[in-house]
């Protein structure tokens, strides 16, 4: 599949306020995996987003540099997404924020093979004199989903699980997450610069049919 983020942003980044069932197919991302309080200042999670960023946009502007990439075009880099779970939870406790395992991750464009992949992480480290080597190349395959809008801050969410769950219920699927299919979020808003009660949060499920 070719890479059209402005083509694929309704599908797959801009769900209503209402749940809806979608097929994801296999992506690729730049990825940083740990553990711990996204909120923390300082911490595991704000230094992941960090190395994300500098690999992305060394990609983004690979065209400026001698590395040349097949099939390339000028691109907006996606929004930051993350993949959530808690060990030994039934369910989701957004209270235990310190029990987080989270797989931080920013779409990379089709054209981005892990060799392009590579040469970022090298670039970046040298020219941003930040060490990216937490960083991974790797191909998440969602498949069937129910996604949301979600509109508000983080802590609120679990009112727009229960809609998506009550969907569910009454059209025949369950959620099916797994230790490989996982709770997403995909931040549509700049947190730093957007109040809280109006951040946008597309919350997807990896579901199945009953």
């Amino acid at each position: 599949m070719a890479f059209d983020f402005k083509k694929e942003y309704k599908e797959y980044y801009m769900p209503k306020n209402k749940p809806e069932i979608v097929t994801i197919p296999p992506m690729n991302y730049i990825a940083v995996r740990g553990k711990g309080d996204p909120n923390e200042a300082g911490g595991a999670y704000q230094q992941a987003i960090g190395v994300l960023y500098a690999v992305a946009y060394t990609l983004k502007m690979s065209y400026k540099t001698d590395h040349r990439i097949e099939g390339f075009f000028e691109y907006v880099v996606p929004p930051l997404e993350g993949f959530w779970r808690q060990d030994n939870a039934d369910g989701f406790n957004y209270t235990d924020k310190s029990a987080f395992n989270w797989i931080s991750v920013i779409r990379l464009p089709d054209f981005v093979t892990k060799n392009d992949f590579e040469w970022a992480v090298g670039t970046a480290e040298k020219k941003k004199k930040l060490n990216c080597s937490s960083a991974e190349f790797m191909t998440i395959d969602e498949g069937l989903c129910v996604q949301i809008m979600h509109f508000g801050p983080f802590d609120d969410e679990p009112a727009a699980v229960a809609v998506m769950d009550k969907y569910l219920t009454e059209n025949g699927y369950v959620n099916d997450m797994t230790s490989e299919r996982l709770h997403h979020e995909i931040y549509m808003s700049d947190a730093r610069k957007v109040a809280p009660e109006k951040w946008k949060t597309v919350i997807r499920h990896p579901i199945k049919k009953i």
